[in-house]
């Protein structure tokens, strides 16, 4: 079996917001838990950039509206916070845009909203020549 892709980078993270989810508890809503987040991985010494721009194309032309996911650490990992009872296969498609929108190949979508439990989902695009595949991996 392969290694996973920055599987310590992840770990980490993870780690930070356990922390945070450990700290605050449920209840807030996601830009609370954006910035104890932010707090947390300075604290760790995470590098990330908050809300980074990633210009959007169609048919090659560029378009005037961007995306912004929550987080970009380590310069590879996308991280898109939600607060809802449940991930579903809508956050998870939303991860895999951002991962194909942004060329990064790692992304985690984390559920602050989850009861009693932080939740999160892994996910990977798998890239090999004239084919991409997206591969979703819980931990």
């Amino acid at each position: 079996m392969s290694e996973l892709l920055l599987k310590d980078e992840v770990y980490r993270v993870i780690g930070a917001c356990i922390e945070v989810q450990r700290e605050k508890g449920p209840g807030f809503d996601e830009a609370i838990y954006q910035e104890c987040l932010e707090i947390e991985l300075e604290a760790q010494g995470i590098p990330f950039l908050a809300q980074p721009e990633f210009q959007m194309e169609y048919k090659g032309r560029r378009l005037k509206t961007s995306f912004r996911p929550d987080l970009l650490c380590f310069g590879e990992l996308i991280v898109e916070l939600k607060v809802l009872d449940r991930l579903t296969s809508r956050e998870e498609c939303q991860l895999l845009n951002c991962l194909k929108s942004s060329r990064k190949p790692v992304g985690l979508v984390i559920n602050f909203g989850s009861f009693p439990k932080l939740e999160w989902k892994r996910m990977a695009l798998i890239r090999e020549p004239g084919f991409e595949t997206p591969k979703s991996f819980s931990l």
